[in-house]
Formats: C-alpha cells, structure tokens, sequence
C-alpha cells in the first residue's frame, strides 16, 4: 500500500480544472452543479466548466483525497436526493492554499515587471 503524500507542495501545480475546483469548495460544501456555476461566477464567466471535466476532475480529486463526499443531507423536500455534496479534505484546504499562495507569488513578480497595477483584476470578480 502506497503512503500518503502529507506536502500540499507535492501536489502543485494543479491543472487550471482542480485549482478552480478546490476554489469552490474552499467556502463549503457543494453539489456539482453548484461547483460550475461558483466557478462560472468567480471567472466572471471566463471558465464555463462542462459536466464531463467537472465530474472526471472530482472523481481524480475523490481518489487523490483532496476532497471527500459529504454524509450529511439538506432536508429532502429541499433538494434532490440524487446529488452528491462535496467538501475539501484537510489535505485538500492546505493544497488549495499552497495553490493560491504560488499564484500571489507570480502575482507580486508580474507587478515587480510593471505588468499589473496594484489593483488590477482581469476581469475575475475576487
């Protein structure tokens, strides 16, 4: 039986699909459904997540650990007892950390080079 990996850093860089997923669930909890469109919203539409990357991103995720499948339920009159909620693993709030802090690190370079204001944003709503 292989160990597990206990460095955030062994798992970076995340693909652009993991990292925007981790991001979702770093809030809380969702379903997938709701994990596209948090990802739709906070790319300011820029990153449209189709079902079949969304679902084989959170089947690799389940797999690797960084997020595992919630046991609890919203009450049943208030949601369809076919979905599947999600949450990030500790593992996975310290990859998706690590992540974001690599990021900022890129971040502070590019304005170092005069390519970003200290305000910019891309057109993704933070």
């Amino acid at each position: 039986m292989a160990a597990i990996n206990t460095d955030p850093d062994a798992f970076l860089p995340l693909t652009p699909a993991v990292f925007h997923v981790l991001l979702a669930l770093a809030d809380g909890e969702r379903h997938g459904y709701a994990i596209m469109q948090e990802v739709a919203t906070s790319t300011g539409g820029q990153i449209k997540m189709g079902p079949g990357t969304l679902y084989g991103t959170i089947k690799r995720l389940l797999e690797i650990r960084l997020i595992e499948e919630s046991d609890e339920r919203p009450d049943p009159r208030l949601d369809d007892e076919r979905r599947r909620y999600y949450r990030l693993s500790g593992m996975g709030q310290r990859v998706v950390r690590a992540e974001a802090e690599r990021y900022a690190a890129m971040v502070a370079v590019a304005r170092g080079k005069r390519l970003l204001g200290k305000g910019i944003t891309i057109g993704v709503a933070l």
